[in-house]
């Protein structure tokens, strides 16, 4: 089932961010995933795109947990029943799907293991939209670059995340997309929060006001933040660029708002 994400597919060595913390590494086709066995959450997921060669087959796939680690390390069903919570794929389904038909419905059947998957509350609004479709702008974009991206996603595994069923609900999730230009790297950090819609104090329910938000941010609070080693990440981030007006979180209401 493993071949995992591979560090060298942009031509230029990209390897996985490195948690602080001591994971278990799973790899399936095209991505891998570190899962903390404490948090019981992945702390990095990494996937390679071939955005030439992308697929589309049909859905596939029961959510069920991974035999090679053991189930007291990961968060599975229960945690999901009864609740306005959905099971969030932190690698998309989509993205891995990509060469022969046979190869990318394998590897879209294997993103439906919990360890790809985080608590998200149900619902949907533009900003989870925009959060979902950000590998798509950034294929487009990198159209002259034969469309190959990697994509390093997890949630923030904060300490102050709500507990919840045995677990803690983390409440924001960070991505960064990096692609090749020329001889070199660049890269676009973003966050998705959802603390506005995540309330355990009765059970778990959806404020009917509250509201998913993505922002760009800078690659180097996302390593501080999500505590990842992302090495020279930081430097290619786009928001590093000369001419480019330094900033915080940038929130994203449209794709136009994204600096690639």
């Amino acid at each position: 089932m493993s071949d995992g994400f591979d560090p060298d597919f942009l031509g230029i060595p990209l390897p996985l961010p490195s948690p602080a913390v001591d994971t278990i590494r799973l790899d399936y086709p095209r991505f891998s995933v570190l899962l903390d066995p404490e948090r019981r959450f992945a702390a990095v997921t990494g996937v390679i795109i071939d955005g030439v060669r992308l697929q589309d087959p049909p859905r596939a796939g029961e959510w069920r947990l991974d035999p090679r680690a053991p189930a007291t390390t990961q968060a599975g069903p229960e945690v999901y029943s009864r609740n306005d919570l959905d099971r969030g794929h932190l690698v998309r389904r989509r993205d891995p799907g990509w060469g022969s038909a046979s190869e990318a419905r394998d590897a879209t059947a294997a993103t439906f293991f919990y360890p790809n998957a985080a608590p998200q509350a149900a619902g949907f609004n533009q900003s989870k939209e925009l959060w979902l479709g950000l590998e798509d702008h950034v294929l487009a974009y990198a159209e002259s670059t034969d469309q190959r991206i990697a994509v390093f996603t997890a949630p923030v595994l904060g300490d102050d995340d709500p507990a919840y069923r045995g677990i803690r609900v983390p409440l924001r999730f960070w991505k960064i997309a990096v692609w090749r230009t020329g001889e070199r790297l660049a890269a676009a950090g973003f966050v998705l929060d959802q603390t506005d819609l995540v309330d355990t104090r009765q059970g778990l329910t959806v404020p009917p006001l509250g509201a998913f938000r993505t922002f760009q941010v800078p690659i180097r609070d996302i390593a501080t933040e999500a505590r990842v080693d992302v090495r020279d990440l930081a430097g290619a981030d786009v928001l590093a660029r000369p001419g480019v007006r330094p900033a915080g979180a940038r929130e994203l209401r449209s794709t136009a708002d994204i600096v690639l």
